[in-house]
């Protein structure tokens, strides 16, 4: 193709400018689309599961199998390895199923080979409103039943009517439990250190506060609180080397963010942002995108792709996506790659499934080094990606 164009240019009446730059811009746009469709064919996708009702977290079992995966209606679901669904698992707590609320995200004890214990996020009812619930069971060997569920964490007070939950689960190497909290559409709560709406909590595998946690010894705050600022953070995760926790959170129109959160900070919401209000007119709380007293986010997308799901790329299947952070796009419909220069800066890659056209609720980097996503609909699906 390159050589058609290339004898085409040696061919053209010399000295004519026009001539010139029309071969130049010939051979730009052989060698861009040659490109373009060399990197999209790259992309191989298999469908491992089907059938599931809007899909939210998932997580790997040791020794090949397979995964958990919750639905946001209410059911938790063993996945075999080779994608045969279960029946519902019994055991699993009554999630206040409205809105965006309802059975979220899921992580296994960090001694879960001994252990056992399986831990959920999940919405849970109150008089007329709800909050974020975490607790564990512990999982049966046949993996048909979810055994004593313990509730460890409450947010309070419950204020969402179906806004905003958050509800990613992460544990650190040192026995932490960090769970993302959404504002509950209670644009002000972020800022209320007295309160748990629009914050990162840290907390012990049994609920228990450590001991230093940054505002246990202040009388007007909530002792679980590790950062707040934070609109609705519904994609989390450990960073491989590091062993920090990453965020990304939803913005209101524009402005989603990703953060790293650390000890004590505010992260600005609602008085810095770079969104507006969906109709269109400020948010009435903003002060601007950075304000003094708040920490910047590491990375922003001024358009919202609606981001969900994080995940580190942590396999050597794929040399390609060392380095690489996935997010997935639920209004997108995406799954966004990104990467860090030499000097720490989060780039945008490229934006993947693009052609799939569904929204991408959760990402995982599996243990066999492929890249796995839940995508968001009433028949759900489990994906498993790779590079050809």
């Amino acid at each position: 193709m390159l050589d058609i164009h290339t004898s085409k240019c040696l061919n053209a009446p010399q000295g004519l400018l026009r001539s010139v730059f029309a071969c130049v811009l010939m051979l730009f746009t052989a060698q861009f689309m040659t490109l373009s469709h060399a990197r999209a064919a790259e992309i191989e996708v298999e469908e491992l599961a089907q059938g599931l009702q809007h899909p939210w977290g998932m997580a790997f079992l040791p020794g090949n199998q397979g995964m958990l995966v919750t639905e946001r209606e209410g059911s938790l679901r063993h996945v075999s390895s080779n994608g045969q669904v279960s029946d519902p698992i019994n055991g699993v707590p009554e999630v206040w199923n409205k809105g965006q609320g309802g059975l979220l995200d899921i992580a296994l004890a960090p001694d879960f080979n001994q252990s056992r214990n399986v831990y959920l996020s999940y919405s849970e009812g109150g008089s007329a409103r709800a909050g974020t619930a975490v607790g564990f069971g512990k999982l049966s060997n046949d993996m048909r039943q979810l055994e004593g569920f313990e509730v460890i964490f409450r947010q309070e007070p419950k204020m969402s009517t179906g806004q905003h939950f958050g509800s990613r689960l992460v544990f650190d190497n040192r026995g932490h439990l960090y769970i993302t909290l959404g504002d509950n559409g209670q644009r002000p709560l972020p800022q209320d250190l007295d309160k748990l709406q629009g914050k990162v909590v840290r907390i012990l595998a049994d609920g228990t506060i450590p001991s230093d946690n940054p505002f246990v010894r202040d009388p007007l705050a909530r002792d679980e609180i590790w950062s707040y600022g934070h609109r609705n953070p519904q994609g989390a995760a450990l960073h491989p080397e590091s062993r920090l926790l990453w965020i990304n959170e939803h913005g209101p129109r524009g402005g989603d963010e990703i953060n790293i959160p650390k000890a004590g900070k505010n992260y600005g919401w609602p008085i810095a942002t770079h969104g507006i209000n969906y109709s269109g007119s400020p948010i009435p709380e903003a002060k601007g995108e950075q304000v003094k007293g708040t920490e910047a986010p590491n990375f922003v997308w001024e358009v919202s792709p609606a981001v969900s799901g994080m995940a580190f790329y942590t396999g050597e299947r794929f040399p390609q996506w060392q380095g690489s952070i996935f997010v997935g796009a639920l209004r997108d419909r995406s799954l966004i790659r990104l990467t860090q220069n030499q000097d720490g800066v989060i780039e945008e890659q490229e934006r993947l499934l693009k052609d799939l056209n569904e929204r991408i609720r959760d990402v995982r980097s599996g243990p066999d080094g492929f890249i796995y996503v839940l995508t968001d609909a009433d028949n759900g699906r489990l994906l498993r990606i790779g590079l050809q």
